[in-house]
């Protein structure tokens, strides 16, 4: 591996890409979620770094387009490292592969939610662009998405997502959270996002959104639901394996349209 231009968080450089550089990265918060799409669902698949933990792998799509599988990390902050980087090295489009919560009572565990907007509460976002920049999906990414949950027969929901900076207080858990002191703001939150036609909660889909914009990358984000907020507070573990693999299959469905 070279080491000129190797970025300093990502671990690689575009050196490390190839003759055919990957234009589109899927991105995902867990790195064994990266590694996942690698190994299971990508071809003739070279890791280019596990630096910091942020896993990143080279791989091919079956249509013989090459693509990033990437870890982007937990929460907006470490996202927005990532996805600067990213850029720096020539993607040009970005899909969030992720997990939520529903709040929707409609929406159930094992499908998939496609933004095409974000109510983005998080502060690294203000880094990037004031707070009332608005949050949204690239347009032609997201009908890719849509297409594709259509095409494999997947179960899914388009909509405004809530993106928020923590698991617990800012998703308005208090039964198994340490803490059982919420902030008066924070009480109701959910029946109100509930009431405002937001689907689901998760944490980095707001920041993603925005950078692409300011950035000028196409930027989408699909995650398969693994907790229904109408019913409780808990990950419902049983549909997590099938809620994850459809949201990955919807974005790799996608690309292989996206841009072609």
């Amino acid at each position: 591996m070279t080491t000129n231009d190797r970025l300093y968080h990502i671990g690689f450089g575009r050196s490390d890409l190839g003759f055919l550089p990957p234009a589109i990265a899927f991105l995902s918060g867990d790195p064994e979620r990266a590694r996942l799409i690698a190994e299971d669902y990508l071809k003739d698949v070279r890791t280019l770094s596990e630096h910091r933990g942020l896993n990143s792998y080279l791989g091919v799509l079956p249509n013989g387009k090459p693509v990033l599988s990437a870890t982007s990390g937990m929460g907006a902050p470490s996202l927005s490292i990532v996805v600067n980087e990213l850029v720096q090295v020539g993607i040009k489009t970005v899909v969030r592969v992720g997990t939520t919560g529903s709040i929707q009572p409609e929406i159930q565990a094992g499908s998939v939610v496609i933004s095409h907007a974000a109510l983005c509460r998080q502060g690294a976002a203000h880094d990037i662009a004031p707070m009332e920049y608005p949050a949204v999906a690239d347009l032609y990414l997201t009908m890719a998405l849509v297409n594709a949950a259509r095409q494999l027969n997947v179960d899914y929901h388009v909509g405004i997502t809530a993106s928020v900076d923590s698991f617990y207080e800012g998703q308005e858990r208090d039964e198994i959270s340490a803490n059982h002191s919420l902030l008066p703001q924070l009480r109701g939150q959910t029946e109100l996002y509930r009431r405002l036609h937001i689907l689901n909660y998760e944490m980095e889909c707001g920041t993603l959104l925005k950078m692409g914009s300011v950035y000028g990358f196409a930027a989408g984000c699909v995650c398969g639901v693994i907790a229904q907020r109408s019913t409780g507070e808990n990950v419902i573990l049983e549909q997590k394996m099938s809620a994850v693999d459809n949201a990955i299959r919807v974005a790799l469905q996608a690309a292989q349209q996206y841009g072609s």
